[in-house]
Formats: C-alpha cells, sequence, structure tokens
C-alpha cells in the first residue's frame, strides 16, 4: 500500500517504540531536590546574598552551592548548581559595575554639549 518494502515498516515500528511499554521514569539522575526544597531556596535567594552573610549583594553559582548545601545538606558543582536555578527559571545576569563617583548629569550635560562639538572637529 504504501510501496516499501517489509524491513522499512517493521523499522518504522522499532522507531516509534510502539513495542515497548511507556516509561514512568524521566531519563537521567533524579533529581535530589524536591520542589518544596526549591521554593524554600527561592526565597532565601531572593533576600539577597547580605542576608546570608556575605560581603557582596551578588549570587554566584559558588555562594549557591554552598547556601544549598547549609540549607539541605546536598553538595551540588557549580555547573550542577546553574542546572537547578534554570529550573527555577533564573538566568544569567552579571552585575553591572558603576563608579561610586558617577554624576549622571554633569554625563548628560557632556553628551549634549562638548561630544556634539568634538565629533564636528573630529
Amino acid at each position: 500500500m504504501v510501496g516499501v518494502t517489509a524491513r522499512t515498516v517493521r523499522r518504522w515500528q522499532q522507531a516509534t517504540g510502539r513495542d515497548k511499554p511507556p516509561s514512568r521514569r524521566r531519563p537521567g539522575r533524579p533529581q535530589r531536590l524536591s520542589v518544596r526544597q526549591l521554593q524554600r531556596l527561592q526565597r532565601v535567594l531572593q533576600g539577597g546574598a547580605f542576608a546570608q552573610g556575605y560581603a557582596g549583594d551578588f549570587w554566584t553559582l559558588d555562594r549557591i552551592g554552598q547556601v544549598i548545601w547549609q540549607l539541605f545538606r546536598v553538595r551540588y558543582h557549580p555547573s550542577g548548581v546553574w542546572h537547578v536555578l534554570r529550573r527555577m527559571g533564573w538566568s544569567c545576569q552579571r552585575p553591572q559595575r558603576r563608579p561610586f563617583g558617577r554624576d549622571d548629569a554633569a554625563i548628560a550635560h557632556w553628551r549634549r554639549y562638548a561630544w556634539p562639538q568634538i565629533k564636528n572637529v573630529a
């Protein structure tokens, strides 16, 4: 009917996996943190790094790994922490570094008046 050999039909059947019973387990290693633990971790991380005793108010994978160890006694490699964060819906962001003596008004004035004059001369 289809115009292919019987061998091709058998390969198609094997590829669809109809011969195997459906697996109830997801592939890969089981998750070490439960949904409840992830929710608790998210609340702790949203509290900020200062609240956990760190000098800078930003999170790194190493810091989060240490917090996971302190809370749940589960050890993660930094790449594993990254997978946990992605599962929680978090993304990688770098802290924006600005000088302490930054004067936004002076910068806006320079851009509006000084920069066009420099641009015209060049």
